[in-house]
Protein backbone atom coordinates (compact mmCIF):
# COMPACT_ATOMS: atom_id res chain seq x y z
CA UNK A 1 0.00 0.00 0.00
CA UNK A 2 2.82 2.46 0.79
CA UNK A 3 4.56 1.30 -2.08
CA UNK A 4 1.22 2.39 -4.36
CA UNK A 5 1.23 5.81 -2.69
CA UNK A 6 5.19 6.28 -3.38
CA UNK A 7 4.37 5.44 -6.92
CA UNK A 8 1.34 7.51 -7.24
CA UNK A 9 3.51 10.86 -5.90
CA UNK A 10 6.40 9.98 -7.81
CA UNK A 11 4.18 10.36 -10.94
CA UNK A 12 2.49 13.26 -10.15
CA UNK A 13 6.08 14.99 -9.73
CA UNK A 14 6.98 14.29 -12.74
CA UNK A 15 3.53 15.43 -14.86
CA UNK A 16 3.76 18.41 -12.59
CA UNK A 17 7.55 18.87 -13.71
CA UNK A 18 6.39 18.26 -17.31
CA UNK A 19 4.05 21.02 -17.21
CA UNK A 20 5.67 23.61 -15.71
CA UNK A 21 8.74 23.35 -18.65
CA UNK A 22 5.54 23.17 -21.27
CA UNK A 23 4.47 26.52 -19.40
CA UNK A 24 8.19 27.63 -19.87
CA UNK A 25 8.70 26.64 -23.23
CA UNK A 26 5.76 28.58 -24.48
CA UNK A 27 6.45 31.60 -22.53
CA UNK A 28 10.42 32.00 -24.24
CA UNK A 29 8.59 31.20 -27.60
CA UNK A 30 6.39 33.75 -26.83
CA UNK A 31 9.18 36.15 -25.26
CA UNK A 32 11.34 35.32 -28.42
CA UNK A 33 8.45 36.66 -30.71
CA UNK A 34 7.89 39.07 -29.14
CA UNK A 35 11.80 40.22 -29.06
CA UNK A 36 10.93 39.26 -33.14
CA UNK A 37 7.96 41.85 -33.78
CA UNK A 38 10.01 44.54 -31.65
CA UNK A 39 12.98 43.79 -34.14
CA UNK A 40 10.67 43.54 -37.23
CA UNK A 41 9.02 46.98 -36.06
CA UNK A 42 12.67 48.85 -35.60
CA UNK A 43 13.64 47.38 -39.17
CA UNK A 44 10.09 48.77 -40.44
CA UNK A 45 10.63 52.49 -39.59
CA UNK A 46 13.28 54.53 -41.39
CA UNK A 47 15.21 57.90 -40.07
CA UNK A 48 15.45 60.60 -42.49
CA UNK A 49 17.86 63.93 -40.96
CA UNK A 50 16.00 67.26 -42.17
CA UNK A 51 18.87 69.78 -41.93
CA UNK A 52 17.19 73.42 -40.77
CA UNK A 53 18.52 76.28 -39.60
CA UNK A 54 15.93 78.09 -36.94
CA UNK A 55 13.61 77.02 -34.33
CA UNK A 56 10.47 78.04 -36.73
CA UNK A 57 11.02 75.31 -38.52
CA UNK A 58 10.35 72.86 -35.82
CA UNK A 59 6.99 74.38 -35.81
CA UNK A 60 6.52 74.30 -40.08
CA UNK A 61 7.48 70.44 -39.81
CA UNK A 62 5.39 69.18 -36.90
CA UNK A 63 2.74 68.12 -38.86
CA UNK A 64 4.20 66.75 -41.56
CA UNK A 65 6.71 65.17 -38.71
CA UNK A 66 3.47 63.39 -37.49
CA UNK A 67 2.01 62.64 -40.50
CA UNK A 68 5.33 60.73 -41.62
CA UNK A 69 5.40 58.83 -38.20
CA UNK A 70 2.12 57.15 -39.24
CA UNK A 71 4.15 55.90 -42.55
CA UNK A 72 6.98 54.31 -40.60
CA UNK A 73 9.17 57.01 -41.11
CA UNK A 74 10.92 59.02 -38.69
CA UNK A 75 11.79 62.73 -39.52
CA UNK A 76 14.30 64.20 -37.51
CA UNK A 77 15.06 67.66 -37.24
CA UNK A 78 18.62 68.58 -37.31
CA UNK A 79 19.32 72.26 -36.23
CA UNK A 80 22.07 74.14 -37.97
CA UNK A 81 23.63 77.79 -36.57
CA UNK A 82 24.40 79.21 -40.18
CA UNK A 83 23.45 78.64 -43.73
CA UNK A 84 27.17 77.29 -44.84
CA UNK A 85 26.95 74.40 -42.73
CA UNK A 86 23.73 72.44 -44.07
CA UNK A 87 24.39 72.27 -47.69
CA UNK A 88 28.09 71.05 -47.03
CA UNK A 89 26.39 68.47 -44.17
CA UNK A 90 23.65 66.99 -47.08
CA UNK A 91 26.70 66.29 -49.82
CA UNK A 92 28.44 64.64 -47.23
CA UNK A 93 26.04 62.18 -45.80
CA UNK A 94 25.70 63.97 -42.73
CA UNK A 95 21.94 64.15 -43.24
CA UNK A 96 19.73 63.04 -45.35
CA UNK A 97 17.64 66.78 -46.75
CA UNK A 98 17.86 70.33 -46.06
CA UNK A 99 14.75 73.04 -46.19
CA UNK A 100 16.56 76.41 -45.65
CA UNK A 101 17.04 78.04 -48.85
CA UNK A 102 15.56 79.25 -51.95
CA UNK A 103 16.82 78.65 -55.55
CA UNK A 104 19.28 81.40 -56.04
CA UNK A 105 20.87 80.14 -52.63
CA UNK A 106 21.37 76.82 -53.71
CA UNK A 107 22.62 77.44 -57.35
CA UNK A 108 25.15 79.79 -55.83
CA UNK A 109 26.42 76.61 -53.60
CA UNK A 110 26.03 74.53 -55.99
CA UNK A 111 28.12 77.08 -58.42
CA UNK A 112 31.01 77.19 -55.96
CA UNK A 113 31.41 74.12 -54.45
CA UNK A 114 30.23 71.59 -56.82
CA UNK A 115 27.47 69.79 -54.67
CA UNK A 116 25.39 67.39 -56.48
CA UNK A 117 22.51 67.87 -54.72
CA UNK A 118 18.99 69.12 -55.90
CA UNK A 119 15.60 70.52 -55.10
CA UNK A 120 13.55 67.85 -54.80
CA UNK A 121 9.93 70.51 -53.66
CA UNK A 122 9.31 73.52 -53.19
CA UNK A 123 8.13 74.93 -49.82
CA UNK A 124 7.08 78.22 -49.32
CA UNK A 125 8.26 82.23 -50.61
CA UNK A 126 8.46 84.41 -47.44
CA UNK A 127 7.18 87.79 -48.33
CA UNK A 128 8.95 91.20 -48.04
CA UNK A 129 6.47 93.77 -47.10
CA UNK A 130 6.55 97.30 -46.83
CA UNK A 131 6.58 98.79 -43.58
CA UNK A 132 6.29 102.45 -42.15
CA UNK A 133 5.27 104.20 -38.49
CA UNK A 134 5.58 107.54 -40.37
CA UNK A 135 2.92 107.22 -42.97
CA UNK A 136 -0.01 105.00 -43.66
CA UNK A 137 -0.22 104.27 -47.69
CA UNK A 138 2.59 104.66 -50.27
CA UNK A 139 1.02 107.22 -51.82
CA UNK A 140 1.82 109.20 -48.09
CA UNK A 141 5.60 108.88 -49.16
CA UNK A 142 7.59 112.14 -50.79
CA UNK A 143 10.50 113.05 -52.40
CA UNK A 144 13.79 113.12 -50.14
CA UNK A 145 12.09 110.29 -48.01
CA UNK A 146 14.49 107.53 -46.77
CA UNK A 147 13.72 104.25 -47.48
CA UNK A 148 15.75 101.35 -46.21
CA UNK A 149 16.18 97.48 -47.72
CA UNK A 150 18.37 95.00 -47.10
CA UNK A 151 21.70 95.17 -48.15
CA UNK A 152 22.67 92.01 -49.44
CA UNK A 153 22.29 90.87 -52.64
CA UNK A 154 19.40 88.47 -52.50
CA UNK A 155 16.80 90.20 -50.52
CA UNK A 156 18.10 93.42 -52.05
CA UNK A 157 17.41 93.03 -55.23
CA UNK A 158 13.69 91.21 -54.09
CA UNK A 159 13.39 94.63 -52.12
CA UNK A 160 14.06 96.69 -55.33
CA UNK A 161 11.35 94.32 -56.63
CA UNK A 162 8.82 94.98 -54.17
CA UNK A 163 9.49 98.76 -54.56
CA UNK A 164 8.88 99.15 -58.17
CA UNK A 165 5.59 96.75 -58.01
CA UNK A 166 4.80 99.61 -55.47
CA UNK A 167 5.17 102.38 -57.95
CA UNK A 168 7.95 104.09 -56.63
CA UNK A 169 10.77 103.00 -58.87
CA UNK A 170 11.64 101.76 -62.41
CA UNK A 171 14.05 99.13 -62.71
CA UNK A 172 16.15 98.00 -66.26
CA UNK A 173 13.91 94.63 -67.17
CA UNK A 174 16.99 93.10 -68.39
CA UNK A 175 18.40 93.09 -64.47
CA UNK A 176 16.02 89.74 -64.57
CA UNK A 177 15.39 88.71 -60.58
CA UNK A 178 18.33 89.86 -58.94
CA UNK A 179 18.17 93.98 -59.72
CA UNK A 180 20.69 96.40 -58.01
CA UNK A 181 20.37 99.93 -56.88
CA UNK A 182 22.35 100.31 -59.89
CA UNK A 183 19.82 99.02 -62.67
CA UNK A 184 17.00 102.12 -61.14
CA UNK A 185 15.98 103.32 -64.48
CA UNK A 186 13.76 106.18 -62.78
CA UNK A 187 12.10 106.93 -59.75
CA UNK A 188 8.14 108.05 -59.93
CA UNK A 189 8.89 108.92 -56.03
CA UNK A 190 12.46 110.70 -55.39
CA UNK A 191 13.14 108.74 -52.40
CA UNK A 192 16.64 107.54 -50.97
CA UNK A 193 17.10 104.14 -50.85
CA UNK A 194 19.27 103.16 -47.76
CA UNK A 195 21.13 99.73 -47.63
CA UNK A 196 21.45 98.11 -44.35
CA UNK A 197 21.88 94.51 -42.71
CA UNK A 198 18.11 92.82 -42.62
CA UNK A 199 18.46 92.13 -39.23
CA UNK A 200 18.65 96.04 -38.26
CA UNK A 201 15.96 96.97 -40.48
CA UNK A 202 13.17 96.64 -37.95
CA UNK A 203 15.06 98.78 -35.11
CA UNK A 204 15.24 101.69 -37.68
CA UNK A 205 11.89 101.93 -38.58
CA UNK A 206 11.43 105.29 -36.24
CA UNK A 207 14.26 106.87 -37.83
CA UNK A 208 13.20 106.24 -41.78
CA UNK A 209 10.06 106.78 -43.79
CA UNK A 210 9.35 103.63 -44.86
CA UNK A 211 11.59 100.07 -45.00
CA UNK A 212 11.27 96.98 -46.61
CA UNK A 213 11.36 93.75 -43.93
CA UNK A 214 12.35 90.38 -44.25
CA UNK A 215 9.22 88.29 -42.99
CA UNK A 216 11.32 85.94 -40.43
CA UNK A 217 13.02 89.51 -39.07
CA UNK A 218 9.08 91.27 -39.18
CA UNK A 219 7.95 88.13 -36.98
CA UNK A 220 10.46 88.88 -34.14
CA UNK A 221 9.84 92.37 -34.10
CA UNK A 222 6.07 91.39 -33.84
CA UNK A 223 5.17 93.17 -37.04
CA UNK A 224 1.78 92.11 -38.43
CA UNK A 225 1.18 91.82 -42.48
CA UNK A 226 -2.08 93.69 -42.18
CA UNK A 227 0.34 96.80 -41.11
CA UNK A 228 2.35 96.86 -44.23
CA UNK A 229 1.80 99.96 -46.21
CA UNK A 230 2.33 97.49 -49.21
CA UNK A 231 2.44 93.93 -49.39
CA UNK A 232 5.05 91.67 -51.77
CA UNK A 233 3.19 91.06 -54.65
CA UNK A 234 6.10 89.28 -56.24
CA UNK A 235 5.75 85.52 -55.62
CA UNK A 236 5.80 84.31 -58.89
CA UNK A 237 9.17 84.14 -59.53
CA UNK A 238 10.62 80.91 -58.75
CA UNK A 239 14.25 81.76 -57.98
CA UNK A 240 13.05 83.24 -54.56
CA UNK A 241 10.90 80.04 -53.88
CA UNK A 242 12.26 77.96 -50.44
CA UNK A 243 12.89 74.38 -50.86
CA UNK A 244 13.92 70.89 -49.99
CA UNK A 245 16.94 69.49 -50.68
CA UNK A 246 18.39 65.95 -51.60
CA UNK A 247 21.48 64.82 -53.19
CA UNK A 248 21.07 63.56 -56.71
CA UNK A 249 22.43 59.94 -56.23
CA UNK A 250 19.24 59.48 -53.49
CA UNK A 251 17.07 60.53 -55.89
CA UNK A 252 18.58 58.45 -58.95
CA UNK A 253 17.81 55.60 -56.45
CA UNK A 254 13.96 54.47 -56.44
CA UNK A 255 13.94 53.48 -52.81
CA UNK A 256 15.16 56.01 -51.35
CA UNK A 257 13.41 58.73 -53.56
CA UNK A 258 9.85 57.33 -52.64
CA UNK A 259 10.89 57.93 -49.43
CA UNK A 260 11.85 61.42 -49.95
CA UNK A 261 8.68 61.42 -52.16
CA UNK A 262 6.37 61.04 -48.88
CA UNK A 263 8.34 63.37 -46.91
CA UNK A 264 7.64 66.12 -49.78
CA UNK A 265 3.96 65.30 -49.62
CA UNK A 266 4.13 65.43 -45.96
CA UNK A 267 4.84 68.67 -46.26
CA UNK A 268 2.76 69.91 -48.63
CA UNK A 269 -0.70 69.60 -47.10
CA UNK A 270 -3.35 71.70 -45.86
CA UNK A 271 -2.12 71.07 -42.53
CA UNK A 272 1.07 72.70 -43.28
CA UNK A 273 -1.11 75.51 -44.81
CA UNK A 274 -3.04 75.75 -41.73
CA UNK A 275 -0.03 76.40 -39.55
CA UNK A 276 1.05 79.27 -42.32
CA UNK A 277 -1.71 80.99 -41.84
CA UNK A 278 -2.86 80.23 -38.71
CA UNK A 279 0.35 80.20 -36.29
CA UNK A 280 2.15 82.50 -38.85
CA UNK A 281 -0.03 84.90 -39.80
CA UNK A 282 0.63 84.71 -43.49
CA UNK A 283 4.52 85.02 -43.57
CA UNK A 284 4.78 82.18 -45.08
CA UNK A 285 2.89 81.30 -48.70
CA UNK A 286 2.19 77.84 -50.16
CA UNK A 287 4.10 78.04 -53.72
CA UNK A 288 5.19 75.76 -56.17
CA UNK A 289 3.07 72.48 -55.00
CA UNK A 290 2.22 71.55 -57.97
CA UNK A 291 5.57 70.90 -59.42
CA UNK A 292 6.77 67.26 -59.23
CA UNK A 293 10.02 67.69 -59.16
CA UNK A 294 11.36 64.35 -57.86
CA UNK A 295 9.92 62.68 -61.05
CA UNK A 296 10.56 65.12 -63.53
Amino acid sequence: MKLKKFFALALAAATLALALTACGSKADDSADNSDANTDNQSAETVTVKLGVVGGIYDDLWASAKAALADEGIDLEIVQFSDYVTPNNALANGDIDLNAFQHRIYLQNEIDNYGYAIQNIGNTFIIPLNLYSQKVSSVDELKDGDVVAIPDDLTNGGRALKVLEAAGLIELDPNAAFNPTVDDITSYKVNITIEELKANTIPSVLPDVAAAVVNGNYALDFGLKTDEAIYKDSVLDVEEYWNLIAARTADVEDPDTAAIYEKVVEAFQSSATEDVFNNTFGGYFIAVGWDQDLINQ
